[in-house]
């Protein structure tokens, strides 16, 4: 933890964050005003809540072959690759039904996912001070030879919100002003942009972003635009069309520059496509490390844990334990490199709420994004921040 104090508060080394759900998951507020709250509820529900809570809203019209689609997907799906099925029957069946959709039915169908996942994820980010904007001024205030990197797959706007109330630049992929277009080729020439400028890849989509009438992805269509979010496999291929394998293999140099360090906070390793990118890059250049902070005991953490295992250049924290060089541990806090260490232990070890064993709490993302902020502290603020209550993905 020292050392990686040194690194993020030197700004010398090509850092990213992957932020998975978690990530807003782990903002609490209250349900009714949005301001944060202590026991309040998530900002942002995680991923198996919403796929809940869109499958309940759509089954007056839709029981029969949501039920039926869940079913044939094992049983547990989440609402990405239900919707992935979904766009896939849409494209490939014609008038020839299937659980009694033809095509167009299921491109009706995908279309009303997309909007109730639009509106589980559009939501404001507090005004008060929260782990966004602290993240953001982190980033914003310490001078960088690199540019630093964000990659999610979450489809909600807060890292904008925060970024631009920090008026802090940041580069998306996207270009213009009325319809804002997508940009390849700065995205391959990223370096060329000054380093002091954020980047920020929506690796599933996001709100906002919409086909105009020429069939081209383009930025800033409201919240209300839905249709670009998480796009079925068949479409990463399509280059020139869409964004999506651009940032993906964006992911994938960054991972192959010399000495990068890639942070995850909030995601759980799931995904099977960009832990696929992950592991082909680790395991290309060794020089490459990930480090991914996870909210849930070690046990608990498998899938993240089975990358550890066998890519000694990934380890993975876990509230218990830990697996750093294929190694896997409990935590043992040894002693203090020097007594003013006190409180900046405290921002990464300590108790949750309510109170717990001590463990390590950087797999929150309220915890990180403090843990973060005080690096450029010479000795860290024992301040509290808000922490989840409920393990998150």
């Amino acid at each position: 933890m020292s050392d990686l104090r040194q690194i993020l508060a030197q700004g010398r080394k090509s850092l990213g964050l992957l932020l998975g759900a978690g990530a807003p998951a782990s903002i609490l507020v209250d349900k009714s005003t949005g301001d944060l709250k202590s026991d309040g509820v998530p900002l942002i529900a995680v991923t198996a809540e919403i796929t809940r809570d869109v499958l309940k809203a759509l089954s007056s019209k839709y029981d029969s072959v949501l039920n039926a689609l869940v079913s044939d997907l094992g049983g547990n799906p989440n609402i990405e690759q239900i919707l992935s099925r979904v766009r896939t029957l849409g494209e490939a069946l014609g008038k020839s039904p299937v659980h009694d959709f033809d095509g167009p039915g299921f491109t009706q169908l995908g279309e009303a996912i997309c909007k109730k996942i639009g509106n589980a994820v559009d939501v404001r980010l507090p005004t008060q001070p929260n782990a966004f904007s602290e993240l953001a001024g982190w980033i914003g205030g310490t001078a960088r030879d690199h540019a630093f990197e964000i990659f999610t797959p979450n489809y909600d706007l807060l890292i904008e919100e925060a970024f631009e109330r920090a008026h802090i630049p940041y580069f998306d992929g996207f270009c213009g002003s009325f319809e804002p277009f997508f940009d390849p080729a700065t995205i391959a020439n990223a370096a060329d942009l000054p380093p002091r400028w954020a980047r920020l890849w929506k690796l599933h989509g996001s709100l906002g972003w919409d086909e105009n009438s020429r069939g081209e992805i383009v930025r800033g269509k409201g919240r209300a635009a839905t249709r670009c979010i998480f796009p079925t496999h068949q479409k990463y291929e399509q280059t020139q069309k869409l964004p999506y394998a651009a940032f993906f293999e964006r992911l994938r140099k960054f991972l192959q520059l010399p000495d990068s360090l890639l942070i995850t906070c909030g995601f759980s390793f799931s995904d099977t496509h960009l832990v696929n990118v992950i592991d082909e890059s680790l395991s290309a250049n060794r020089a490459a490390a990930v480090i991914a902070f996870q909210f849930g005991s070690i046990s608990l953490e498998t899938a993240a844990s089975r990358l550890a295992h066998k890519r000694a250049n990934m380890s993975v924290y876990a509230r218990d334990g830990a697996v750093i060089n294929c190694v896997e541990a409990q935590w043992q806090p040894g002693d203090l490199p020097h007594p003013q260490w006190a409180p900046i232990r405290a921002s990464y070890w300590g108790t949750n709420q309510p109170a717990t064993d001590p463990c390590f709490l950087l797999g929150d993302f309220s915890a990180f994004a403090r843990y973060v902020a005080l690096t450029r502290a010479e000795q860290a603020q024992s301040v509290e921040p808000v922490v989840s209550k409920e393990p998150t993905s």
